[in-house]
């Protein structure tokens, strides 16, 4: 039979090809399989061919239980010894099968190359002309250059390519999808005399636009991820670009030295010519531009020699890139791409750090354990075989803030790389060795499926607008040498003497200072080409460190030593002298903020006054943003308060009553346990109690129960509500076991409380049978007596034949609830505050969110809490969150991403759970998911029925919980965070 094979649609954009989903693919394959449905003409035909199929072999039985072989061993000792369970490494090998490219796909791959190589070799040589003559240039297509300065000396001429050649991913076979842009073309020019005067890149914009018209396929100018020009990109059902190389020979290797000057002074600035034996500054980042186009073909080979040798290269490098894509590190000016990562992995095999035998998985662990161990802006690191004649790694260094030095050994392949960039490489990968090993964390997942955008991984996230300001950086700051190695690109050379200040100047106060990357542009052929102005917001993030971020007071050196001087530099007049409490006088700047929102925000005051002292940017170009959702949680109008300083009230006062409790004497029984049960307890409620003081005009006495009561001709008083208290007596043969017995004995402390509270400590109380409330501190304490015994008396029947038998039943679940798991909860959550101070304003706003959306009947307090402290006790892939913001969004994140038809959520407080104990919880899990909750919550107390989900979401509720976030926000984009009003608003509904 023969098979039909399907055509790709001719209206299928290569948008849609690049961004379609990896396992698209596959079913796009499978599809083409498909037999046809047979007329009755063939069924003979078919039917004859029927019998020629090969049917599955029945084996014997000592061919079905034969003992494995010596390959199958080998595999199940490396699945033990190298992944957590089998699982992993078929995880692994499934991801592979999905990024790298089918056989369709390259099929379809070399037919276009075939097509564009045809139509670039048959480009008609063209007349010589001045470079600044653009009258030859077909119409509608435009100089892909800023065209600054525009007085250029030389002349120009165009003939057909010396050579086509493929270079990039897509022949060394590390190519993946789902966007299939690495396959390049490196077109050779005729060999030709070099003007002393142009820039080589604006020769190579003339090629550029000659190369342009004869395509018919979507065709746009891209720019490279340096400052010396741009690239074609050819899209048809995929993405090839085009870049231009001068012929074999014609630089010397020397001449890119990052220590030489290969662009005039006097002819960039448009000044007088220097005088005789004057050198220009050094243009290392221009030579590094000039240089990656001579060098991609050597590039090709020597990755093309490694793999070679190690079999395991290029899966390992898909799965670097995988990694860093997910964590938006290989796209834009700077980033840490695929090719770096396959150098690097080249590098360690290449110097034999890494074993050419090991598999795909070993050579992943093992650069990220590089990368997380080695530090690049310190100590680089060369291909080079003998970097004795070469520039050293010195000499690196003292121009670039990352080195990694290719094979020819002039060339930086991280010469845009800002320091902060590969701190976040570093630390990220840091992270990922962290959670590798962790068997109670799904490491593929989070190592390889989940994305990091910048607005879910910083804690404070702020932007530049209006980049022109940069230009008035670069003149304050005296970078006239820089912008001119980078083509005058001022946002690329403000960057990293911006990211240097701010680093200086927030210190202990971040862990991390990371900045997005700017995206190459791109642009018809038919249009200018965008300005520097027109770029996007650079957007900047900070890890915080919570023990120095929120403080006031910036401590300096003593005021006679010779740090005082650079201290009062960089603060300027912020800085002033202080006498402190132990004698010493040093510099110091006091920052504003009385409250904890307005504190958390003393790196916005820190930031705005750096950069509008030393780089002239006023603060009306920062967007910060840092405490976006403080107004939904403040109390009152007219307060700065978002609550912390009211729940540490709260908190104390609790705390006293309860020592309180404790001392008290002449008790029948000794108190063994004062726990708190109540949201404001552990710092969780929405709008923590205000202390009132009590207006007794507003009242009046009941004559029969004595007790006060508003008044009749006056308003109603405020209401308190009450904190409960569970108070835990000890154990005795004296307590009763029989229900109204132990309500009565219950009853009867309630009073015994009351009296000595009123006695010892002068407190307002008022006691009912089943609890005392007492007024303290304008807060009411609900005090509820407990006894360990009585769930189980609860449980307690006789059955027909006098038997007593135990069965569980709603109100002794109830009553454990009250007075064992939520207690228990309280206190834990209350630890986990104090290891996480945002912790507690996060929740707020998650129930306050929920509460918002009609979702609180639903989702109770303590399953939220519950949701909130999972993103805190397993943060992975991220860092534990530091700013009420992102635990905030990383919760709305969690309610839309999760998947609670099949996982369970495991909350490990104090990490009690083992290995063995999630084995269990997800068996169990598996084994009765139809009669749990639609939201499973395990805890160390609770790992087989989610008593906190119990009661709901419904199916219907639960389903609505996590697709809302979605719906309403694309939280997704860097945007988001700016739009203010539609979030309050969104918030408030």
């Amino acid at each position: 039979m023969k098979r039909k094979a399907k055509k790709l649609p001719a209206s299928k954009s290569a948008e849609e090809v690049e961004n379609s989903d990896p396992s698209s693919h596959g079913e796009e394959e499978e599809d083409e399989e498909e037999l046809p449905t047979p007329s009755k003409a063939t069924k003979t035909e078919d039917h004859a061919s029927e019998e020629s199929v090969p049917r599955p072999q029945k084996l014997s039985k000592g061919e079905l239980y034969k003992p494995p072989t010596a390959e199958e061993l080998h595999q199940l000792k490396e699945a033990e010894s190298l992944f957590h369970c089998n699982l992993l490494k078929m995880q692994m090998e499934e991801l592979l099968k999905e990024v790298v490219l089918s056989e369709r796909r390259k099929r379809l791959v070399d037919s276009f190359i075939m097509k564009i190589k045809a139509l670039l070799q048959n480009v008609p040589q063209t007349r010589e002309v001045e470079l600044n003559d653009h009258s030859w240039i077909s119409e509608g297509v435009k100089v892909p250059f800023l065209w600054v300065p525009k007085t250029t000396k030389g002349k120009f001429h165009m003939a057909p390519p010396a050579s086509v050649s493929l270079v990039g991913s897509y022949p060394l076979g590390t190519c993946t999808k789902p966007s299939v842009s690495d396959a390049s073309l490196s077109q050779g020019t005729p060999s030709r005399t070099r003007t002393p005067d142009p820039p080589e890149s604006r020769t190579r914009s003339n090629l550029l636009c000659h190369r342009a018209p004869p395509i018919p396929e979507t065709v746009v100018f891209k720019e490279n991820c340096n400052a010396a020009g741009a690239g074609l990109m050819y899209s048809n059902s995929l993405t090839v670009k085009i870049h231009v190389y001068p012929p074999p020979g014609f630089f010397k290797p020397s001449l890119f030295h990052p220590k030489r000057n290969n662009v005039r002074t006097h002819w960039y600035t448009g000044l007088e010519a220097p005088q005789p034996g004057e050198i220009g500054p050094p243009t290392p980042h221009y030579n590094s531009s000039l240089l990656g186009d001579v060098l991609p073909k050597a590039h090709l080979q020597f990755l093309s020699a490694i793999s070679a040798q190690c079999s395991a290269f290029g899966e390992a490098v898909a799965l670097l890139k995988v990694w860093l894509r997910q964590r938006q590190l290989d796209r834009g000016a700077g980033c840490f791409s695929g090719f770096v990562g396959s150098m690097l992995v080249a590098y360690l095999l290449s110097s034999h750090r890494v074993s050419n035998s090991m598999t795909a998985y070993q050579l992943l662990r093992n650069s990220l354990h590089f990368l997380a161990s080695t530090d690049l802006t310190k100590n680089g690191i060369t291909l080079a075989k003998n970097p004795d004649s070469k520039p050293t790694l010195h000499e690196f260094h003292s121009t670039f803030q990352v080195v990694f030095v290719d094979p020819s050994g002039y060339l930086n392949l991280c010469a845009d790389m800002t320091a902060n960039t590969y701190k976040q490489v570093q630390n990220e990968a840091s992270l990922s060795l962290q959670f590798w090993d962790d068997p109670t964390v799904d490491g593929f997942q989070a190592l390889l499926m989940t994305p990091k955008p910048l607005i879910r991984t910083c804690d404070h996230v702020f932007q530049l607008h209006g980049l022109v300001k940069l230009q008035a950086s670069c003149k304050k700051l005296n970078l006239l040498g820089e912008l001119m190695d980078h083509g005058g690109d001022y946002v690329l050379t403000a960057l990293p003497f911006i990211l240097s200040l701010l680093q200086l100047g927030l210190g202990k106060r971040i862990h991390l200072l990371t900045h997005s990357l700017t995206a190459d542009p791109e642009w018809s052929v038919d249009s200018e080409p965008p300005k520097h102005k027109d770029q996007t917001p650079l957007s900047f993030g900070l890890l915080l460190n919570p023990e120095h971020s929120s403080s006031v007071l910036e401590r300096g050196p003593p005021a006679d030593s010779p740090e005082a001087a650079e201290f009062r530099q960089l603060w300027g007049p912020r800085a002033e002298l202080r006498r402190f409490q132990d004698g010493a006088i040093t510099e110091a700047v006091l920052w504003g903020g009385s409250s904890a929102c307005q504190k958390r925000l003393v790196p916005r005051e820190i930031i705005t006054h750096l950069l509008q002292l030393h780089a002239d940017i006023p603060e009306s170009c920062v967007r910060y943003v840092g405490g976006l959702f403080d107004d939904v949680i403040k109390i009152g109008r007219r307060s700065c308060s978002t609550g912390e300083e009211e729940s540490l009230k709260v908190v104390q006062s609790f705390d006293d009553l309860s020592r309180k409790l404790w001392q008290l004497e002449d008790l029948p029984l000794s108190i063994t346990s004062v726990q708190a049960a109540h949201p404001a307890l552990r710092y969780t409620q929405v709008f923590p109690p205000v202390p009132q003081k009590l207006d007794y005009s507003f009242f009046e006495q009941d004559k029969q129960s004595r007790a006060l009561v508003p008044h009749k001709d006056k308003p109603c008083p405020v209401f308190i509500p009450p904190l409960q208290v569970i108070c835990h007596m000890e154990g005795s043969g004296k307590w009763p076991h029989e229900r109204l017995a132990i309500r009565h004995v219950k009853a009867a402390f309630h009073i015994r409380l009351g009296e000595l509270l009123r006695k010892q400590h002068m407190y307002t109380c008022s006691t009912t049978p089943t609890h005392v409330d007492v007024y303290k501190d304008g807060l009411i304490f609900r005090i509820q007596v407990a006894y360990h015994r009585e769930p189980q008396v609860l449980r307690e029947s006789i059955g027909p034949d006098g038997l007593l038998r135990y069965r569980d039943n709603e109100e002794a679940q109830a009553l454990e609830m009250e007075t064992l798991h939520r207690p228990y909860l309280t206190s834990t959550l209350h630890g986990l505050q104090q290891q996480h101070p945002s912790f507690g304003v996060t929740c707020r706003l998650a129930k306050r969110w929920l509460a918002a959306q009609l979702f609180s009947d639903e989702v109770d307090e303590d399953a939220a809490d519950l949701l909130v402290a999972s993103l805190f006790l397993q943060p992975v892939p991220f860092t534990p969150p530091s700013s009420p913001q992102v635990g905030f969004l990383r919760f709305l994140h969690l309610l839309s991403s999760f998947d609670w038809k099949n996982c369970p959520l495991v909350v490990n407080f104090n990490s009690q759970l083992t290995a063995s104990d999630y084995v269990e919880i997800k068996n169990n899990f598996i084994a009765s998911r139809e009669s749990l909750p639609v939201m499973f919550i395990a805890t160390p107390k609770d790992k087989k029925v989610s008593i906190w989900t119990k009661q709901g979401p419904s199916v219907q509720v639960g389903w609505e919980v996590s697709e809302l976030p979605d719906k309403l926000s694309d939280h997704k984009n860097p945007a988001f965070f700016f739009c203010l009003t539609k979030w309050v608003c969104f918030l408030l509904w």
